[in-house]
């Protein structure tokens, strides 16, 4: 397991992952490719095997964050992402919270429909989650008094549950994340734009935040770009990354070299 920790593993992911103890992930933040949206360099992957992998190296109250989207063909969605989690579900993996990661600035499209804007972030526990760091923001009358009334059903209005009650300055925040994407917006380093398809990395910041502790072991079975393990190595967490392309290991081994000069 040590051979593995801060690390880029070039190999298929099911088999790398067979070489990690049982149990030994904190947490997983990855994205996997989506349908046939992007070749990577011709690579093929095995879902039901990453998925059985994924569940077996996680730990007890563990979590998996799946980022994933559908292809469109022939003008219809494929669902593969439903089918993704239901079979997550299948294997013993609870489907914890279906959240939505929202583009503020999203490609425009030329189709009968409506530009599409976001992706889904299926967050999957071992359980019930260990560990829950909730991002706050700030309530839009924080601060104030609670004046809320409801309606009885003879019209007539009483006063709700809480009514004078000061409210609090901040609240958990909801599950729809926006994040601004594209060159520039997602990440600040040139390196990554290497790569054909990044997120941004507040989004995997905000997850490792979010399910994990500082220390605590991050996977990306699809390292890709190294996002994941840039936020995981900033945030003081160990990182595992695995892909299959010599290329995108370099890329995100040189992206990593760049932070710890600057450390």
């Amino acid at each position: 397991m040590e051979k593995y920790l801060n690390e880029f593993i070039c190999g298929d992911n099911v088999e790398v992952l067979k070489d990690l103890p049982d149990g030994s992930v904190d947490l997983t933040v990855t994205s996997p490719p989506y349908d046939n949206l992007r070749t990577y360099k011709g690579f093929e992957w095995d879902f039901a095997g990453l998925a059985q992998e994924l569940f077996r190296v996680t730990k007890d109250g563990g979590v998996v964050v799946w980022v994933v989207n559908d292809a469109t063909v022939n003008g219809s969605e494929t669902g593969s992402s439903f089918r993704q989690a239901l079979y997550f579900k299948e294997i013993g993996f609870n489907l914890h919270d279906t959240m939505i990661y929202g583009k503020n600035n999203p490609m425009p499209v030329t189709a009968k429909r409506y530009y599409p804007c976001f992706e889904y972030m299926f967050v999957l526990s071992k359980g019930q989650p260990s560990k829950f760091n909730p991002l706050k923001e700030m309530t839009s009358e924080g601060g104030g008094r609670n004046h809320l009334k409801h309606r009885n059903t003879d019209g007539s209005f009483r006063k709700a549950s809480g009514y004078g009650r000061k409210v609090k300055k901040y609240r958990p925040r909801y599950n729809v994340w926006f994040y601004n994407v594209g060159g520039g917006q997602a990440s600040a380093d040139k390196i990554a734009y290497e790569h054909p398809a990044i997120f941004p990395e507040k989004l995997a910041e905000d997850h490792i935040l979010t399910w994990s502790n500082p220390g605590d072991i991050i996977l990306d079975p699809f390292i890709g770009s190294g996002t994941t393990a840039k936020m995981a190595a900033l945030n003081d967490r160990k990182y595992i990354g695995i892909d299959i392309s010599e290329e995108y290991c370099d890329i995100a081994r040189r992206r990593i070299s760049e932070i710890d000069a600057n450390i």
